[in-house]
């Protein structure tokens, strides 16, 4: 339990760190963000938590390829200005994107 409500505090404090921070600094939180902070506390906790490698280099290669699939998610934002999107649109238009995500996720791990 103590290992559980020590990664809510983890990551919470990450997540909270960085909105606080796209207020002050975009793009330096943007750039945090970015960054592979996420996989590397949850690759972190896992293995710890489970202990079985052959999972984590499952996991890592599911991350691997999720990351660029994930991208989709950007592309209304994109576009925004040129097809003049608003943010609704632009959002919902990402998360309709990251279902059909989901689907080439599934195919490619296929290929491993």
């Amino acid at each position: 339990m103590v290992q559980m409500i020590l990664k809510f505090i983890i990551a919470a404090s990450v997540i909270s760190f960085c909105s606080w921070l796209s207020g002050k600094k975009p793009q330096v939180a943007g750039f945090i963000v970015a960054l592979p902070i996420t996989t590397l506390l949850v690759l972190l906790f896992s293995h710890f938590e489970f202990y079985n490698p052959q999972n984590s280099v499952i996991f890592a290669r599911s991350i691997f390829v999720g990351i660029p699939v994930s991208l989709l998610f950007f592309v209304p934002f994109l576009v925004a200005n040129r097809l003049q999107l608003g943010f609704w649109t632009c959002y919902l238009g990402g998360i309709a994107l990251l279902v059909a995500g989901y689907f080439l996720h599934k195919f490619f791990i296929s290929l491993f």
